[in-house]
């Protein structure tokens, strides 16, 4: 038994020192760049196809191949990586998203290369670089893990790394070159992705799909380390590698057994799963850069051509149609991630897995294997496969509530590989199962005729989750997740439902894809299909259901025409350009035309510009800056803004109707960072029909206190109530919907709306949901007319904060917060925001502004403030304060 368990040791001590290896790669990464290297799996498959290609193709000696592998090939990519696709992010201050995206391009990429070079097969005959004596792999590690842990603890380029990695621009300023420190943290993530890759090669199969997922399971080795513990992940690689090699001496009997052989081939899957879901999350900021998820213009006509060339293959024969017959299916599963990450910003690497659930479930179903259900014909089964599957989004909606970013990403990535190894590769689940068409669609081309009609069915569902209130509440969510639940917006509810929507689609279309095939085939929903379906998404408009259709008839056109990585190879170089070209291929096209255009200086006919009108609606042109400035302009022209108030008040403008608003009160507020303490009892009162203004120095507690009364941070004590009410654990949402809005310092508008339906957003989810209260705030704060048609992205930031104010307005809130409201606004625009905010007080708004304007806040405010330190330590009125707060500033 002894002999047994030290054998088992050295086993798992083997795998857990590849497991290390991987970690310190990634770790060493994130590290110098902020960048997670989801290619770091592919590094490796590439590194090992190259050793073998020398040493068993060519005939090289193993050193040779070794030594051009490890130490010229392996660095020399990290530092190709580094300058030519995530340096350009850097250098745009990209977020962790867009850098995500990047590195998910080059998994793709990398994978797809492979397979057209190399082929799909899997190969075992790759050279040994290093005996199969773990002591060897492990004397290697601990070598590597203390080198590395040694130079960034005690050298100079250690200190100028973790300077690069708290603040770029500021350690470039301070003349620490960014870019060699980067490059060589790339370089050396690198060569260790290549050394993992060539230590496994020889004891596991080497394809091009299988090695990058088996090394990406492992990351949950540099979570479990929080991105930062080399100890850590050496100690939790080794760990789980021999416990994983134990669990292989347990034998039960009965229904447990496959379960807990499953666990035991798979522990590293099971800690990648509680890493991402149970430990502290990192990468927290937001979901998608807002390029990547912008809603593309659809040009003319491009839907009649889409119909046409959808309609085409009714005419195929042979295999042209078997191939073609993918085409639908695998839109509608697109046509899912266009729902959770085009419209509601949520990274999503897991739809693979609902499209395998969806064809597992149908298959079960129509063959009468599904546990508590008959037998069902296989339109039914489809049916209710989809109804079975959808709640199951809850496993990646879940999650998404408090995790955005790089957490959501290992989140959905975790689910996906979990259901994978746990269902789609178990024969107790998938055994003898096949999988036929319905009755009378049999044949290819009558198949193809229902999947269209599927087809549309769920590109209606699509535009009704597109459209709307929910569709302005998704878009709201996806563009500023805050500001969108200062409007109201219910935004973990929307994660669900968003996420619980693109699991029916993906279920739908990966059913339709299984019955096309005639049988359910794991290997078309494995992981890296996820990828490499979200790749193709985001880079071809994420926003786009025209789009995912075209990413779909790519995927299978691609492949189908050539060797096998094509598509992931063309859809892996227009990703990896994101760095190049943030608005995707579609504006470098646009970019690329305009030139052209300019350098031509080419002139229409009057016939060309008549048939150019019949088929292209005239564009909007910008309006004038006359016009974008609207309270600034009517306030030149000596038209108050009070009167304006006013007038609109007596025309049904949104302000508060009917019983008095009630009192907004702080009682023994305190809140606290780690051991800093940012509020210290702090007792406030917002009474209705006046302005309470907080003024303060910087780190004084007013944004924290500001925080708590909004919602959106969680006092550590005291209390909050409106009214008699006590809300302090209210979420933001649910004080909007009390009557509490709110604008922010920095901007929360969302850009891929217009001003009308950055409006509406706050008018529909507020106090009173009233539509037609925005057309009124939109008249009270003079953004009617053309303005109101504009997308807000393109907008002067005085605008922008009219339009912020009049969402907060338009669900008639009883309670008005303001975030340094004038930051940014000219003279005549803060003389005409004061106007309109002394008009909403006086019909009876409780305000609380806190400003660092002194000037305003005397016009403005009745009750004034003073913190210090957390503390409120001076009140009254502004000409007292004030004077008291001027005579002792320095």
């Amino acid at each position: 038994m002894s002999s047994l368990t030290y054998d088992l040791t050295l086993a798992g001590l083997s795998v857990g020192s590849a497991a290390a290896l991987t970690g310190i790669g990634l770790i060493v990464t994130y590290r110098a760049t902020g960048v997670l290297n989801f290619a770091h799996g592919a590094i490796a498959m590439v590194c090992a196809f190259v050793l073998r290609q020398c040493v068993v193709e060519w005939g090289w000696p193993l050193w040779a191949g070794a030594t051009l592998t490890l130490l010229v090939l392996a660095p020399g990519l990290g530092v190709v990586l580094e300058r030519f696709v995530f340096r350009p992010l850097s250098v745009l201050g990209s977020d962790p998203a867009q850098t995500l995206v990047a590195s998910i391009g080059v998994f793709v990429l990398l994978v797809g290369g492979a397979a057209l070079v190399w082929g799909q097969g899997a190969r075992d005959d790759a050279p040994e670089l290093v005996s199969a004596d773990p002591w060897g792999q492990l004397a290697v590690v601990l070598v590597l893990a203390g080198g590395v842990g040694a130079v960034i603890r005690w050298t100079r380029f250690g200190r100028e790394l973790r300077a690069v990695v708290d603040d770029r621009q500021l350690a470039v300023l301070g003349g620490i070159d960014a870019d060699r420190v980067a490059a060589a943290g790339w370089a050396f993530g690198s060569f260790t992705a290549g050394l993992t890759g060539v230590l496994l090669a020889p004891f596991v199969r080497l394809d091009p799909y299988g090695l990058p997922l088996l090394v990406m399971e492992v990351v949950a080795v540099a979570v479990a380390a929080r991105m930062r513990g080399l100890p850590v992940a050496v100690v939790v690689g080794l760990g789980i590698g021999v416990a994983q090699s134990q669990l292989t001496r347990l034998h039960p009997s009965g229904w447990g057994e496959p379960l807990l052989q499953a666990v035991g081939a798979n522990l590293f899957v099971v800690a990648l799963l509680v890493a991402a879901l149970v430990l502290p999350r990192i990468g927290t900021r937001d979901a998608l850069p807002r390029t990547a998820t912008a809603r593309v213009a659809t040009p003319p006509g491009a839907w009649i051509v889409a119909v046409v060339l959808f309609l085409l293959p009714l005419g195929f024969a042979g295999s042209d149609l078997q191939t073609s017959v993918q085409v639908p299916a695998l839109g509608v599963v697109l046509l899912s991630l266009v729902v959770v990450t085009g419209r509601g910003g949520q990274i999503s690497l897991g739809q693979a897995a609902y499209a395998g659930l969806g064809a597992l479930f149908t298959a079960l179903l129509a063959a009468g294997r599904f546990p508590g259900l008959p037998r069902l014909p296989e339109l039914a089964a489809l049916a209710v496969a989809v109804v079975l599957v959808a709640p199951l989004g809850l496993l990646t909606g879940w999650p998404a509530i408090s995790r955005q970013g790089l957490a959501l990403a290992l989140a959905t990535f975790a689910v996906g590989v979990g259901v994978s190894r746990f269902v789609f590769a178990q024969p107790y689940a998938t055994s003898g199962l096949s999988l036929g068409r319905p009755a009378g669609f049999d044949g290819d081309r009558a198949y193809y005729v229902l999947e269209l009609a599927l087809l549309a069915a769920a590109l209606l569902a699509t535009r009704l989750l597109r459209t709307g209130r929910t569709g302005r509440a998704l878009a709201a969510m996806r563009d500023h997740e805050a500001g969108a639940s200062a409007a109201g917006v219910q935004v973990p509810s929307l994660k669900l439902l968003a996420f619980v929507a693109g699991a029916a689609l993906a279920a739908l279309g990966g059913g339709m894809l299984g019955m096309g095939l005639r049988a359910f085939d794991p290997g078309a929903y494995d992981p890296v299909r996820g990828l490499l379906w979200f790749a193709a998404v985001v880079v071809l408009g994420a926003d786009s259901t025209l789009g995912a259709l075209l990413a779909a008839a790519l995927l299978v056109g691609l492949d189908a025409g050539a060797r096998g990585g094509m598509a992931a190879a063309v859809i892996g170089v227009l990703a990896v350009l994101v760095g190049r070209f943030p608005g995707g291929p579609y504006e470098a096209l646009r970019t690329a035309a305009g030139r052209l255009r300019l350098r031509r200086g080419a002139v229409l006919t009057p016939l060309g510009e008549l048939v150019r009108g019949r088929l292209r609606p005239v564009e909007q042109r910008p309006v004038r800056a006359g016009v974008l400035s609207g309270a600034a302009s009517r306030a030149r022209a000596g038209r108050p803004a009070a009167a304006d108030t006013r007038a609109a008040a007596a025309d049904g403008a949104p302000l508060p109707q009917g019983p008095p608003a009630p009192t907004l009160t702080a009682r023994g507020l305190k809140a606290r960072y780690g051991g800093f303490t940012a509020l210290d009892g702090v007792d406030l009162d917002i009474a209705p029909g006046s302005v309470t203004a907080i003024i303060g120095p910087n780190g004084a507690g007013k944004s924290t206190l500001f925080h708590c009364l909004a919602g959106t941070l969680r006092p550590t004590g005291g209390r909050i109530l409106l009214g008699t009410r006590d809300i302090t654990r209210l979420p933001a949402h649910a004080r909007t919907r009390l009557g509490i809005a709110r604008t922010f310092q920095q901007l929360a508008v969302f850009p891929s709306l217009t001003v009308a339906e950055n409006v509406h957003v706050g008018a529909e989810q507020g106090r009173l949901p009233d539509p037609a209260a925005a057309e009124r705030t939109l008249r009270l704060l003079t953004l009617d007319g053309p303005l109101r048609d504009l997308p807000a992205a393109a907008l002067p930031t005085g605008t922008l904060r009219r339009v912020e104010l009049a969402r907060a307005l338009a669900g008639s809130p009883r309670v008005v917060l303001l975030d340094e409201p004038a930051a940014g606004l000219d003279t005549a625009e803060v003389t005409a925001l004061a106007r309109v905010l002394k008009a909403l007080a006086a019909d009876g708004t409780a305000l609380l502004v806190v400003e660092h304007d002194l000037d305003l806040v005397a016009d403005l405010a009745d009750v004034v403030h003073v913190m210090t330190a957390g503390r409120i330590v001076a009140s009254g009125p502004p000409d007292h304060v004030l004077d008291t707060a001027r005579a002792a500033a320095p």
